[in-house]
Parts: C-alpha cells; structure tokens; sequence
C-alpha cells in the first residue's frame, strides 16, 4: 500500500488536527466576508469541508465545494488564482509561524455519502444486513 503524506502512521497528530480546524475556520470566515478582492470568486457560496495539514504543517490541502452545486467546474481555478492573498491572511489572522502553502481540493464527502445510501438501499445489501 503507497503511503499518504499526510498519514505516516496511525494518522494525523493532535496538533495536525488542531492547526487543520483552525486553518478550516478561517478559510470559511474569509470566503464568507468576501475578503478576497475577486468578485468571481465572492459571488460564491464555498463550504471548506475540512483541511489537511501536511506533518510538518507547511502544506495545507482545503477540501472545497461550492454550496448548491453552482460555479463548482469554477471554484478550484478562482482559489487557486487568490492562493497568495488568502494564504497572505490566514497567516495574518491566526499568527502563525509559517504560513502553510494552500491547495484546494473538491470535496466528494457528499457524493460519497450518496453512493453508501445509494449501496444500502440495494435490495441485496438490506437483505445481508437484516440477516
């Protein structure tokens, strides 16, 4: 099995998780307030999901979505064209040390959650799990 940068181990650390949540926070605050001075990207609902940190917290990989579905083939390209801006203020806002490189990714958590109840709902499946 390859190994994932971001699990050497049983999984992320306490302070992984941490400075994760605090990054996800703060993403989600900035593109809420429209802080970002790209009106392409401002007229867009995004939900960060959850972010990622990389064990020495340099990188930080932001799983997006844009809410409803609308602009989602967009999103990815307008975060990254204001990756230095929001890195600019997520480093800012929360004093950090280093401020992490962002990437951002889709997030699928909801289409995966789709296809697990799409699965359940399978005649074959019900059948196996009442048994």
């Amino acid at each position: 099995m390859a190994k994932n940068k971001f699990h050497d181990g049983p999984g992320p650390s306490q302070r992984q998780l941490r400075v994760g949540e605090l990054i996800r926070r703060a993403l989600s605050e900035v593109l809420t307030r429209g802080d970002v001075h790209d009106p392409e990207l401002n007229r867009l609902s995004v939900t960060v999901g959850e972010v990622r940190m990389s064990p020495d917290l340099k990188v930080a990989t932001a799983y997006v979505s844009a809410l409803g579905g609308a602009g989602e083939a967009d999103l990815i390209p307008f975060l990254a064209r204001n990756k230095p801006e929001l890195r600019r203020i997520i480093g800012k806002t929360l004093a950090l040390k280093y401020a992490p490189d962002l990437r951002f990714r889709h997030d699928t958590t909801f289409d995966q959650m789709d296809e697990a109840r799409r699965l359940f709902a399978q005649e074959e499946v019900r059948r196996d799990i009442e048994e």
